[in-house]
């Protein structure tokens, strides 16, 4: 199947490349998450007559990532929750969850997709750094406690 990006996506292409994908791909995700259109005449003349427009959009949509990583650089977030005595967490503490923190603590409103967790789900006390991806290009770490709730 041949898309057009409208923005970056890591490991596929720049904005306004022309690729291939694999069918479910680009009608699962790309297409209906406003990443890409399909590459036909009619997106093809469209893309081109509006490529200014959406230029403008995704150096706008940088801009505000940057920012928004200015804010979150070193921050340290507390996140509490019940444990055993060895360290052991109850549950778990996940991606939302630690968004909802972040975002509680910054001010700065951070998506759950955007916190990412590369060993899953948190389930110890301690200190961990968690990257945080808020654009195909700008990322930033924020370092997170997880401390016993008394």
């Amino acid at each position: 199947m041949e898309i057009i990006l409208l923005e970056k996506v890591r490991n596929l292409g720049d904005f306004g490349a022309q690729v291939k994908v694999k069918p479910g791909f680009g009608r699962n995700y790309l297409i209906p998450y406003g990443k890409a259109v399909p590459a036909t005449k009619a997106n093809l003349a469209s893309f081109a007559e509006r490529r200014k427009d959406l230029e403008q959009a995704a150096i706008a949509a940088h801009k505000k990532a940057e920012q928004r990583a200015e804010k979150l650089k070193d921050l340290v977030v507390t996140i509490k929750a019940r444990a055993a005595d060895e360290g052991r967490l109850y549950g778990s503490i996940g991606v939302r969850d630690v968004a909802l923190a972040i975002s509680d603590a910054a001010g700065v409103e951070v998506h759950k997709s955007e916190v990412m967790m590369p060993n899953g789900v948190i389930r110890q006390v301690g200190e961990l750094e968690l990257l945080l991806e808020l654009h195909a290009d700008v990322s930033t770490y924020v370092k997170v406690l997880v401390v016993e709730d008394k």
